[in-house]
């Protein structure tokens, strides 16, 4: 116990104390003014939009991916099954120029779209295919081993008795795997709120349109606003908090759920 406690406090409790600390050395109303000004307003806006849209679009095809890897047999499926994994061994630099190259206006995607009126690249829609594409693992991970878990019994036999195929998908399979998804859900938007490397490449960083908080955070940083940076950390900070306590509640309640099962 002393040394888990020992270090946790180095690695994660004293680093974050410190920037408490830090965040101290402004009055409270430069502390207001610091993160409520219209450039970090709108930094924030486009953070947790394009995360909760990445995150919600991972959790329905995660969702996909996970069942048929599961249920599925086809050649080349443990390839694909590793190439699950490849946004977690990526530099987040390569995955951003990668992106880049693929949507921008000149790309293989990117042509495509800028055809029809869509800018793929350095938009807010860089910015949510950025964030998807990092967020993709944490739900497939996570709801993979509860489906690899499910009974098929209990989905023959609801078909037995008269149930359709959407019928036991919504009645059998998704209460079953909707604490995972639901978790999987909470650790992408997670992710996807502290992301900095591969959306700075693909987001082009106008400041007020698609400027996210960590290159705020960043810039300050270049700046020498040290306390600045710190304040609007802290509000990231809290976030991530409350996304943490909503993630052990989640698995907290699929715990429950499946001893009353």
């Amino acid at each position: 116990m002393g040394l888990t406690i020992s270090y946790l406090s180095l690695v994660v409790l004293i680093p974050l104390l410190t920037l408490f600390l830090k965040t101290s050395k402004l009055p409270w109303d430069k502390f207001v003014a610091t993160v409520t000004s219209p450039q970090v307003v709108a930094s924030y806006r486009l953070s947790f939009t394009a995360s909760f849209i990445a995150a919600a679009t991972n959790a329905v095809f995660g969702l996909l991916v996970a069942w048929v890897l599961v249920r599925y047999k086809f050649p080349g499926k443990r390839i694909i099954d590793g190439l699950v994994d490849l946004p977690f061994a990526l530099p987040t630099a390569v995955a951003g120029i990668s992106l880049t190259a693929v949507y921008s206006q000149n790309g293989w995607l990117g042509r495509p779209l800028h055809a029809l009126g869509i800018e793929g690249a350095f938009s807010p829609l860089g910015v949510t295919i950025a964030l998807t594409f990092i967020g993709l693992p944490f739900v497939v991970r996570t709801v993979q081993p509860v489906l690899q878990n499910l009974e098929v019994e209990n989905e023959e036999a609801a078909a037995s008795l008269g149930a359709s195929r959407f019928q036991t998908f919504l009645r059998v399979i998704l209460p079953t795997v909707l604490p995972a998804v639901l978790t999987g859900f909470a650790l992408a938007f997670a992710r996807a709120l502290g992301e900095y490397g591969s959306v700075v490449f693909i987001s082009g960083n106008k400041p007020m349109v698609t400027e996210i908080t960590p290159l705020v955070i960043m810039t300050k940083l270049d700046q020498f606003d040290y306390p600045g940076a710190a304040a609007i950390a802290v509000v990231m900070l809290g976030a991530s908090f409350i996304l943490l306590l909503a993630t052990n509640v989640l698995q907290w309640w699929g715990r429950r759920r499946g001893a009353w099962v």
